[in-house]
Formats: C-alpha cells, structure tokens, sequence
C-alpha cells in the first residue's frame, strides 16, 4: 500500500513538471544576454509563460539545432541579420507561423515571404563623417563612395562581417552584380587604409582623422557617441532621392521541432507588441520594427530617414554571391 502511494505521488510530481516543462518557451538567441534578458523578465511577468534561454553565435545555434533535430527543446531561435535568419530558414531550422497579430504589426519587407521569421528591429547601415572635415552637402550616396573624391578618405568594415554581406547582397538585388561589382571596386579602391575589424575601430579611425568617412550600424554610432559625446562624428542619411538607406534586422523564428509553438507565436506576438517594441530596440538604440511606435529619443535625435523597401530576405538569398562578388573585388 506505502509503494502504491509513493509511486502515485512521484507520478503527480512528475506530471507537474512535465506541464511547467510543457508552458516554458525555450529559445536558442544570438543576441546577447543583457540585451535579451530583461525583455524575457518582462514577458514573463506579463503573461506568467518562464523563459529558458541560452546564448551563443549564430552558426554554433544553428548546428545544435540541426544535431538536435526532433529532439531539440528549442521553440525559437532568435538572432541577428536576416541574412542569418534566411539561413536558417533555408536550412528547414524553421516552420512557417500564421499570426494576425504579426501581419498587423511587422511590414512585410521586414519579414520572410513565406513568414517563417520576422524581424523584430531595424538597424540602418549608413555613413558616418567626420564633421571637422566634411559638411552634409558633400555626401550623397553609398554609390558615390566608389567616386575618385573619395580616394584615400574611405574606410570600411571587413568584408568578413555579415553586416557588409548582406548590405552588398541588397545592392545586387537593385541593382544588378555588375554595378555593384563596380561600386565596390571604387570602395577598395578608395580605402585610406586596411579594413577594420569592428565598426567601433572603424568610427574612432575617422574621429583621429585617419580617415574622413565610412559605413556602420547606425546603433554602434549611438554606443559611442553616449560614451564619448565629443567626438567629432555624425550619421548622413545616404539614397534619399532614390532607393533608401539599407536597413537589416535583428528578429526570431519558430523552430521546426518546438514542442511549444504556442508559447513561441506569444513570445514573437509580444515582442511585436508596445511594451516589447520598445524594450527590444531601446536597449540596443534600433529601430521598432513596428511602424506604430517611435524609437527612443536619442535614436529619434539622428532624424528621420527614408528606408529601403527591399525584402530583407534578399540578404540571405543573394549573401554567396556577395561573398563571390567582394572576393573578385579583393575587399578583405
């Protein structure tokens, strides 16, 4: 009789926590910790769904999730770049979701066509001056970098870095592989010095007067700027007579195999929502995805700008040739 009770209890127990196991979201996110933990606080309280999370960089998370197969316990996979997100989804990482809430409130550049990941913030890929040297009269456009004014004043990013892929990839789908082809030669060949690693480095360059102007993430130029406020560096908003700055995004996707794709659409719901628009690109000064909320008023202070209309996902579909195209160019 003592067996039967005690075997019945540890059945109960058991129970209990498979169904919390069952209620928790899971998510695999290369976004870092401090960007993504207080927004998982914040849902949880909320909605009283816990958050698991871990952390790493996109490829690792990707290869666990492929080893992993049926058997991962991940419910969503959340990172950086939709050039990284079509990757994933071309890889059958992903399943497609139907959310009235996420049509309502994503534009449908910003997302996969087929709505197997949606970007959840915008980051815009602009130029950056050096305001002692240059004035905004002098600038116009990424194309106008490869011009011979700007030879031995231009500074760049590696190539290695999926930010510049995907902003080349997005050139390829305006404007074809030849012309891209030929703006990026005149970038190269316009370089004052080798690339940088980062576009920290990169920004500093141009502040010391190594350089007069390059391309970052407009949220690197915020880090900086709030860290060191006198530095002589403004953001120009480049295209705005024609196709647009090129913005990315960072965003998340249901896994194929999750085992609580409810809980996942919620969490991707409320990150598209006020309270989770808000904390996801303030904390990394982006832009709300969600064309109904404002950014935050530093990020708003940069001024307004006319974006790219591009798929996004162009990004990942055109990211090879890109790679292929920079290599021909001998953009390091």
């Amino acid at each position: 009789m003592f067996s039967r009770i005690v075997s019945t209890l540890l059945l109960g127990v058991f129970a209990v926590s498979a169904a919390h196991a069952a209620d928790e979201v899971v998510v695999y996110s290369a976004r870092a910790e401090q960007l993504i933990k207080p927004m998982f606080d914040a849902f949880t309280k909320e909605t009283g769904v816990p958050v698991k999370f871990i952390t790493d960089k996109e490829g690792p998370l990707m290869e666990r999730l492929r080893a992993e197969g049926p058997n991962t316990p991940a419910d969503l996979l959340l990172t950086v770049d939709a050039g990284n997100l079509w990757q994933a989804a071309n890889a059958g990482l992903l399943k497609p979701v139907q959310s009235k809430v996420l049509d309502a409130n994503i534009p449908a550049h910003l997302k996969d066509p087929d709505n197997q990941w949606f970007g959840l913030s915008i980051r815009a890929r602009t130029i950056v001056y050096n305001t002692k040297k240059l004035k905004p009269a002098d600038l116009t456009t990424y194309e106008d970098l490869a011009s011979p004014k700007w030879k031995g004043k231009l500074c760049l990013r590696t190539s290695k870095k999926v930010y510049n892929q995907s902003l080349v990839a997005m050139m390829i789908a305006e404007k074809g592989e030849a012309e891209t082809e030929k703006i990026v030669n005149g970038w190269v060949s316009n370089l004052a010095t080798d690339v940088f690693p980062d576009d920290t480095k990169l920004m500093e360059a141009i502040a010391v007067g190594q350089c007069d102007v390059g391309i970052v993430n407009t949220y690197y130029y915020g880090r900086l700027i709030e860290k060191k406020p006198n530095l002589p560096l403004a953001l120009f908003w480049p295209n705005q007579k024609n196709s647009g700055v090129h913005v990315n995004v960072s965003g998340a996707g249901v896994v194929k195999h999750s085992k609580n794709e409810k809980g996942a659409v919620q969490l991707l719901e409320w990150f598209s929502s006020e309270n989770g628009q808000r904390m996801f690109a303030d904390l990394n000064m982006e832009y709300p995805a969600n064309p109904s909320y404002k950014p935050d008023p530093v990020v708003a202070s940069w001024g307004e700008f006319k974006h790219n209309l591009i798929n996004v996902a162009k990004a990942g579909e055109l990211q090879a040739a890109a790679v292929r195209l920079m290599d021909r160019a001998r953009y390091k």
